[in-house]
C-alpha cells in the first residue's frame, strides 16, 4: 500500500494539496453535467447508523456542506445496514441520472455489484472510507487504516505500561467483510505480536464482530470474560461502539476502569468513556477532511475532469492500483481530547453535558 499522509490541521484547500485536476474529458466530451447541461448530480450511499454515529452526525453533514459550497446537486442516502436497500438506492440514483456515485460498501460483494452497474452506465465511482475489494472503483478516499491499527496497538501498550507481565489481551475486531477491519487488525497486530512473542502480553480471545454489530460484540465479550475467568487485562476493541459494548459488560462485572479498552472514531460516547477512565484511547479521523476530499473528487469528475492523486492503494484481490487520497489518523487520550473539540468535530456542549461537566472542567476541556 502506498500512502500520502496529510496532517490533522488542514486548510480549506485540502484538494489543492492532494489532487491535481486535469482538463481531460470524461465520457463524450460534453460539459460533464449529466450530458444535458444541467447542474451535476452526485449520489452518496452511507452504510448504516448503528455501527458508528459518524455516518449521520459527521459524514452526511460535511458532505452536504461541501456539495453546497460547490454548487452541485446531491442525493445522500443511508442503507441502514441492508444490502438489499444498498442496491435499491444505487439503482434509484442511477435511474435519476447521477454523474458520480460515492459509496461506503456494506461488503465487497454488494459494493462490486453496484460499482459495475454504475460503470456500465458511464457513471464514475468513488469508494469512500472502505475499499471495495475487486470492485474497480475509479478512486478511493480514506485514512491510512493500517496506521489506525498501529495507533490502537501502541495506545493499548501505553495504557498497560507498568502492569505485571504477561497481560492477557482480548482482541475484538471489526466486521470480517470490511476491508478496513482487516487493515486495522494488520496494524495493531504488528504492534501486539512482538509483545506476545517476548512475553510482555499473552494473546487471549480474538474474535471478529459481524457487521460491526455492537450487541453481538457485547455477547462475544461476555463469553470471552467467562472463558478466561474474568482475567482479561486489556481489550483491543476496533472502534468506539465495540469499546462501549465491552465497557458495558465490564461495568456489569464491576471491572470497568480496571481494564484498558481501545477505540476508534472519537465519538462523543467514546470521548466520554475516556473522561470517566473506562476507555484508555480512541483514534480521531478528521471526517471533514475525508468528506472534503471525496466531494472535490466527485465534483471534478462530474465536471468532466480527470483528477490525479498523489497516492494509490493496491486492491488485495485484483492487484489493481486504485488512485487514492489517504489522510492521517491521530491518537486521542485524556491528554488531547481538546484537539478534537478545537477541530470542530466534538461539540463541547454535548461532550460536557450533565455528569461530564465536572470531568471536562477537571481536564480543561471546553
Amino acid at each position: 500500500m502506498h500512502s500520502t499522509r496529510i496532517p490533522l490541521r488542514l486548510s480549506a484547500a485540502l484538494g489543492a494539496a492532494a489532487l491535481t485536476l486535469t482538463a481531460a474529458a470524461c465520457g463524450s466530451g460534453d460539459d460533464g453535467a449529466g450530458g444535458d447541461g444541467d447542474t451535476p448530480l452526485i449520489g452518496v450511499i452511507l452504510p448504516d447508523s448503528a455501527s458508528s454515529d459518524r455516518w449521520e452526525t459527521a459524514d452526511r453533514k460535511y458532505l452536504e456542506e461541501a456539495f453546497e459550497a460547490a454548487g452541485v446537486d446531491y442525493d445522500i442516502q443511508n442503507a441502514q445496514g441492508s444490502r438489499e436497500d444498498f442496491q435499491t438506492i444505487a439503482d434509484q440514483m442511477l435511474t435519476n441520472g447521477v454523474d458520480v456515485l460515492v459509496t461506503v460498501n456494506l461488503d465487497s460483494g454488494t459494493g462490486k455489484t453496484v460499482i459495475e452497474k454504475a460503470k456500465s452506465q458511464g457513471v464514475a465511482t468513488i469508494d469512500y472510507d472502505r475499499l471495495t475489494e475487486d470492485g474497480g472503483a475509479d478512486y478511493y478516499v480514506s485514512f491510512d487504516n493500517e496506521q489506525v491499527g498501529v495507533l490502537q496497538g501502541q495506545g493499548l501498550a501505553a495504557c498497560l505500561e507498568g502492569a505485571a507481565a504477561p497481560s492477557l489481551i482480548a482482541e475484538l475486531n471489526g466486521s470480517p467483510t470490511d476491508n478496513n477491519a482487516t487493515l486495522f487488525k494488520n496494524g495493531y497486530d504488528s504492534v501486539l505480536d512482538p509483545l506476545y512473542a517476548d512475553g510482555t502480553f499473552e494473546k487471549g480471545p480474538d474474535e471478529w464482530v459481524p457487521d460491526w454489530d455492537n450487541a453481538q460484540a457485547g455477547t462475544l465479550f461476555e463469553q470471552m470474560l467467562t472463558d478466561t475467568g474474568a482475567e482479561i487485562d486489556g481489550v483491543l476493541a476496533a472502534n468506539d461502539g465495540l469499546a462501549h459494548a465491552v465497557i458495558t459488560v465490564l461495568q456489569r462485572n464491576n471491572l470497568n476502569g480496571t481494564v484498558p479498552v481501545t477505540g476508534q472514531d472519537a465519538t462523543v460516547q467514546g470521548l466520554q468513556n475516556i473522561l470517566t477512565g473506562d476507555q484508555c484511547m480512541t483514534v480521531y479521523k478528521a471526517v471533514k477532511q475525508e468528506a472534503d476530499a471525496a466531494a472535490e473528487l466527485a465534483v471534478a469528475l462530474a465536471n468532466g475532469e480527470t483528477p490525479e492523486t498523489e497516492a494509490s492503494v493496491t486492491d488485495p484481490i485484483s492487484s489493481a492500483e486504485v488512485p487514492s487520497v489517504l489522510l492521517e489518523p491521530v491518537a486521542i487520550t485524556i491528554d488531547n481530547i481538546q484537539d478534537v473539540v478545537d477541530d470542530g468535530y466534538a461539540d463541547p456542549a454535548e461532550l460536557c453535558a450533565g455528569d461530564y461537566a465536572a470531568l471536562c472542567t477537571e481536564h480543561g476541556i471546553g
